[in-house]
């Protein structure tokens, strides 16, 4: 299995590492020949509006959204939710629409109010995730096409899934639990 992490800007690093630990080959990816022969890709946190301009600058953006229209999977953390998002409250960047929700950017405040909590995660089993939250986006509508995977206590939509799409407003990639990014794997295998 080969994956493709976007690595224009954010936490590429730290999902390269988790998904070499779990067996498959990582590579960054900054150019649309990169794309090719790909499985899979990750679509980092970071800055959103930094990313989505790379997208654009690096032409990416009409890459990745007909590589995801053929089917391909894409997980995308905290920026990379947005970047996948086809609304985002107030905000003037321009998303790859593909996940039938939106968002609403720094729903929690800036960065000294980022803060880490334990989640329910059905999908991943009982036990608690840790959620590592950075000046993390919510949920605050999706369509019946999208699974909302994790709550707040709050009611915030956390996590979703749209068929091969997965999407968190964590990230999973700071923690030392790979089960996020298991599941993800077993979506692109076709487990899931």
């Amino acid at each position: 299995m080969k994956i493709g992490v976007l690595a224009s800007q954010g936490a590429f690093i730290e999902h390269i590492n988790i998904l070499s630990q779990l067996g498959v080959k990582a590579l960054p990816v900054r150019l649309p020949h990169q794309l090719d022969g790909l499985d899979a890709l990750v679509i980092p946190g970071g800055e959103s509006t930094s990313i989505s301009l790379l997208l654009q600058d690096n032409n990416l953006a009409s890459e990745i959204q007909g590589l995801a229209q053929n089917g391909l999977p894409i997980m995308g953390t905290c920026a990379g939710m947005i970047v996948l998002a086809n609304g985002i409250s107030a905000s003037p960047i321009t998303s790859l629409g593909l996940m039938e929700i939106s968002v609403r950017r720094n729903a929690f405040g800036r960065q000294r109010e980022s803060f880490e909590t334990q989640l329910s995660i059905p999908v991943l089993g009982e036990n608690p995730f840790p959620g590592v939250f950075i000046r993390a986006p919510v949920i605050e509508d999706s369509n019946s096409n999208v699974e909302i995977l994790c709550r707040l206590s709050d009611g915030s939509g956390v996590a979703a899934r749209q068929r091969k799409l997965l999407a968190s407003s964590f990230h999973p990639e700071l923690t030392n639990d790979r089960r996020f990014h298991q599941y993800f794997l077993d979506i692109v295998a076709g487990k899931q």
